[in-house]
């Protein structure tokens, strides 16, 4: 069973790979030429932000501190899709999609690392199978999309 400051450190980690996918979808709207996938990407980075906000409430309710509103070495994870410089300087959509959908994966990955050790913290396990199904339904509206804007 894991103790609160291995907790803690596990929410922080969250924190940092939300906000490392909210800095992504930003910097997706700003790359992509769809109004569609604009308004798309910023619903995405709002629901991060939102989620980041949780966890921090969350962490503060059970004692630790957040103060966090950037990425972070954790959050590196997520920052794949970051990292495709090409993707975004091409403005092409098709490719931001494809390093979208490389960064949820790469979030989902770290959610389910973080569940699996959770089972007998009810709470927390609430809070983060809620959010891991709303980033698993962005990937799915992402992969939905990534057809419709084939090259």
């Amino acid at each position: 069973m894991k103790n609160q400051e291995e907790i803690v450190s596990d929410l922080k980690g969250l924190i940092n790979i939300l906000n490392d996918g909210k800095v992504g979808y930003k910097e997706a709207v700003e790359n992509v030429e769809s109004p569609n996938l604009k308004s798309i990407f910023l619903e995405f980075s709002n629901q991060r932000y939102a989620y980041a906000e949780e966890l921090k409430q969350h962490i503060l309710q059970h004692g630790g501190e957040s103060e966090n509103d950037e990425g972070g070495v954790l959050g590196a994870l997520h920052r794949a899709w970051l990292d495709i410089k090409d993707a975004f300087t091409s403005k092409n959509d098709s490719a931001i999609l494809e390093a979208i959908t490389t960064g949820e994966k790469a979030a989902l990955d770290k959610y389910d690392e973080v569940l699996k050790n959770y089972e007998n913290h009810a709470d927390h396990r609430a809070l983060l199978t809620k959010q891991r199904e709303g980033i698993a339904n962005a990937l799915a509206k992402i992969e939905s999309l990534k057809v419709q804007y084939q090259s």
